[in-house]
């Protein structure tokens, strides 16, 4: 699979359950939305993935990569209901961080 570099660094920070290292996948003024909630800038985004990984210790294993759309299924486990989940990645990139990431079922 041909990920960018900036969402194999991601999938990385994420499945060793680095929330710096997730953030800083982000531009300063990046936004994630994720279960009907906005996230803006890298320090809020940090705050919900370290909630979020102590909470759901999820981790992610990457199915399909769309280039044209910038959309990434991917399986995702950890300590929640209905696990593991097939989730998608909706993002949008600028100059090698991620600008938007939306995260739908």
């Amino acid at each position: 699979m041909n990920l960018p570099n900036i969402i194999s660094e991601l999938i990385k920070a994420q499945n060793e359950f680095n929330s710096s290292a997730y953030a800083n996948c982000f531009t300063e003024n990046a936004e994630v939305y994720d279960e009907g909630k906005t996230h803006n800038g890298k320090t809020e985004i940090e705050n919900w993935i370290d909630k979020a990984n102590k909470e759901y210790q999820a981790t992610m294993k990457p199915l399909h990569y769309n280039e044209n759309e910038n959309i990434l299924s991917a399986e995702v486990s950890g300590n929640f209901p209905g696990s593991p989940v097939v989730l998608k990645y909706h993002f949008q990139l600028s100059e090698g961080y991620i600008q938007l990431l939306k995260i739908t079922g």
